[in-house]
Formats: structure tokens, C-alpha cells, sequence
């Protein structure tokens, strides 16, 4: 996909906060940051109560007065897998839209912070999807996946077979082909893995034949942690994929914001083969 409208140069965001750089910014770009901030200083504040695992809740009882309920078509359970250093506590407002329109089985997975490799994540997240099939007795799921959670999703259905549990795999600001934001950063394994031509993403960029999930990528054009911004879209010519762009929030706003939840739902909500909502109309513009 192409960027048409974006601020060039595409400043780090660090330099966004300096005032010398104010006055070169573009208004869109000013209410992103100022929204960036707002959010995480909110995510902060919510961060404790992510840390430890979710409490399953009981499975739907039926109805009290023993009346018969029209039958509905059955929608999997939905698994939410948050980003780097981050935990479920990011997905709080979505998870809130996501019951509010029906969705009954929503279950989070905390990876540890500590985790060094993708591919042992993606491992991690299958065993948590297996449970979940086994225990609610769906055949299959839909993730939910936010930047590096979107990666390990991505691993795990392309390379670990997940094809056969995920029906449809969402990516919010997901590095599909590697950033090269915060250069400093690559101590950390995950980082490196997260660079463009790393062993990990050539992984990702073989032949998928027959691949049965539906992906859909929603990606920023001003998303400060993706370079170039058209790395969040995904490109492999043997998945079904469709790229959502979102105009006018950044990367931390792509779990919270209403108008992206709006679109994720109609992403899962596709059935078959068929394109989501949201990308039929040529995108999303929430500011």
C-alpha cells in the first residue's frame, strides 16, 4: 500500500515532544501526540491490574425462565494478546465493545516480559488456544493481536500449524515487515527480531500454501513505532489478507479507540472468505 498524506520527515517521537519542533508539525499530527500521551498515561495507571492472569468466568447459563431462545450463530472465542512490555490491561476498551456487541468468550494471554523469542511465545500461545478450544468446545478462535502480539499470532498460524485454530487473526500496528525504530533497542532479542530481514520475518515471508486463516491489518499513518509506517501491512502473496488504514490516532490508540473497535468487530464478524467492512471503504479516519 502506498502513503499519500503523511508528515515527511517522519520524526521519531521523541522530537515530536521537543517545543523547537512544534511549530513544523501539522495539526493531525499534534492532536495524535497529545492523544499518545493521554493514553498512556492512562494505560499507566491501569498496568497493575494486568499483571496477573484473567479470572475465567462461568460459561453462559441459560435462560432463568426456561423459555426457548432463537438459535444464533455461534461466534468463537475471542483471544487478545497484547504487545511488547505491555499486558491484557491494553485491551480493557475493546474487550468492553467486543461484549457489548455479543461476544461471550474473551479470554487474554499474558506472555512474560522476559520472553527472548517469538517463536517460544507463538508455541505458548497455541497451548492456550488448545485449551480453550477443549474447554469451551469451539473448533476454532479469533485473535486479536496489538504490535508484537500481532507477530507472535502471525508465527503461530503460519508456521505452528495455527491455521487450523484461527479462523481470523486481527494485527493492530504489527511490524509484519520489520521496523527500524529505536536502534538502541537492539539488546533485546525480540527487538532484532522485529528488524526488517531478520531470520525471523524471512521465516514469515516463505510459502504459505493453503494457509486457511483470514488476516486483516489495521495500520496508522501515524504510528511513531512503524518505519517505514507501511511495514504494519501485510504482504505475502499466499494469505488472505486485507490492509485497514487508520488516519489521524498513533500506535497506542489503535487498541482503545472506538471507531478501530468498531472495525475490528466487523473483521471478525466476516464470514468466509468475504472482506471486512472496514476495508471495503478505503479505510478508517478517527481525527
Amino acid at each position: 500500500m502506498t502513503v499519500t498524506k503523511v508528515v515527511q520527515p517522519f520524526l521519531p517521537f521523541c522530537q515530536r515532544l521537543l517545543p523547537s519542533r512544534l511549530a513544523g508539525l501539522s495539526l493531525a499530527l499534534l492532536k495524535a501526540t497529545a492523544l499518545e500521551l493521554a493514553i498512556l498515561a492512562g494505560h499507566l495507571l491501569l498496568y497493575p491490574s494486568g499483571i496477573t492472569p484473567e479470572r475465567r468466568g462461568p460459561a453462559p447459563l441459560p435462560s432463568p425462565d426456561g423459555t426457548a431462545q432463537l438459535p444464533t450463530e455461534a461466534k468463537p472465542p475471542v483471544v487478545l494478546l497484547h504487545g511488547f512490555i505491555d499486558n491484557r490491561s491494553v485491551f480493557l476498551l475493546l474487550r468492553r465493545s467486543l461484549v457489548q456487541h455479543g461476544r461471550q468468550q474473551i479470554e487474554s494471554l499474558n506472555y512474560s516480559p522476559l520472553t527472548c523469542d517469538i517463536r517460544t511465545a507463538a508455541e505458548l500461545l497455541g497451548r492456550h488456544i488448545e485449551e480453550i478450544c477443549e474447554r469451551t468446545g469451539s473448533s476454532q478462535v479469533d485473535v486479536v493481536g496489538h504490535s508484537l502480539g500481532g507477530l507472535i499470532a502471525r508465527y503461530y498460524v503460519q508456521r505452528l500449524g495455527g491455521d487450523l485454530r484461527v479462523r481470523t487473526l486481527v494485527t493492530l500496528g504489527t511490524p509484519h515487515s520489520g521496523t527500524r525504530v529505536a536502534p538502541l533497542a537492539n539488546a533485546h532479542p525480540i527487538v532484532r527480531q522485529m528488524r526488517p530481514g531478520s531470520e525471523l520475518l524471512e521465516e514469515l515471508a516463505r510459502p504459505a500454501p493453503g494457509c486457511r486463516t483470514h488476516f486483516v491489518s489495521f495500520w496508522s499513518d501515524l504510528d511513531h513505532l512503524m518505519d517505514p509506517l507501511e511495514s504494519a501491512c501485510i504482504d505475502h502473496p499466499d494469505l488472505l489478507a486485507e490492509n485497514v488504514r487508520v488516519s489521524g490516532i498513533g500506535h497506542l490508540a489503535l487498541p482503545v479507540h472506538p471507531a478501530v473497535a468498531t472495525g475490528i468487530r466487523q473483521a471478525l464478524d466476516a464470514t468466509g472468505s468475504g472482506a471486512a467492512a472496514a476495508a471495503s471503504t478505503g479505510g478508517l479516519t478517527v481525527a
